[in-house]
């Protein structure tokens, strides 16, 4: 920003702009220079974040520091490495070195407290907008995704939610059955939120294990994208989502995908909202070399 702009900023308010980002992983750095780009400044923006704050990237302790610091401007939604994260923080999953930094920081309480606080689903419907991380299970209505995401929110929130999450980790199946045991229920909801891709194109059960981009080939298996999903109920809201690098970034009347796969040297996107819709990127060299994401 110029000098005669910022100065022009101290005395004249402007309209809020709403700026949603894809995965970050704890690229804090890149991250940083896409708010730049974006002229980004918390006392008149706010921010939809996609969920994956953090691991894999360097910066991943100041990423939730920063958030936390503007908490009150942004709207995060829970991905499957965040989670991972509060798993790691309980002790029954593995951390690493991007995660260690946090488990370790004196805050390690007050910003895991946090995370636990965030949703899985975010919606705006006067926007025209909602977001999760990997999307709305297509064999849900809205008002079935909301209901939902207050159910499991509710699980991670509790003071049972150690024992919850870990139930979670089983292996769960990709096909919806709301009469199923709450914690069957409960893992399919948190796994279309947090780890959906696939689904099956005419009967809209979650593949799990296909992870790179669409091809004909998966095509021939009867295997689409879950917002393809000839059984998909139609929203009246645009879904924004991340998880999924390697199919990168889509833009069309029912859905947008801003994982564009910074932490593997791609590029970090934001979209706004509001406005004119733009969107804007940043290259991102310093990731990893690229591998098949999970």
């Amino acid at each position: 920003m110029s000098l005669i702009r910022w100065i022009k900023s101290l005395f004249l308010r402007r309209e809020e702009r709403i700026w949603a980002i894809g995965d970050i992983q704890g690229c804090y750095e890149d991250f940083r220079a896409l708010l730049q780009r974006i002229e980004f400044d918390p006392r008149y923006d706010r921010l939809w974040l996609a969920g994956d704050l953090v691991n894999r990237g360097n910066g991943s302790l100041e990423t939730l520091e920063y958030l936390y610091s503007i908490r009150d401007r942004v709207h995060v939604v829970l991905g499957n490495h965040d989670l991972t994260l509060i798993a790691a923080y309980f002790g029954f999953k593995k951390s690493n070195p991007t995660i260690d930094p946090i488990l370790q920081s004196p805050r390690a309480d007050e910003l895991i407290g946090w995370l636990r606080q965030q949703p899985f689903l975010h919606c705006d419907e006067e926007l025209g907008y909602c977001m999760a991380h990997a999307g709305v299970s297509p064999m849900w209505t809205l008002e079935q995704a909301k209901e939902y995401a207050r159910r499991v929110e509710e699980r991670l929130r509790s003071d049972e939610a150690k024992k919850w999450l870990k139930k979670m980790y089983q292996k769960g199946s990709g096909v919806f059955d709301p009469d199923a045991d709450p914690i069957t229920l409960e893992r399919y909801i948190v796994n279309s939120f947090t780890r959906m891709r696939f689904c099956d194109e005419s009967s809209g059960v979650l593949d799990f294990d296909q992870k790179g981009a669409p091809t004909k080939k998966l095509k021939k298996q009867g295997l689409v994208p879950w917002y393809k999903c000839s059984m998909r109920h139609e929203l009246p809201v645009r879904v924004v989502f991340g998880h999924w690098s390697t199919l990168g970034y889509v833009n069309n009347r029912k859905v947008i995908c801003l994982d564009t796969g910074c932490v593997w040297q791609g590029k970090m996107s934001a979209k706004e909202l509001n406005g004119d819709g733009r969107l804007v990127q940043v290259n991102c060299p310093d990731g990893l070399e690229p591998e098949e994401e999970g």
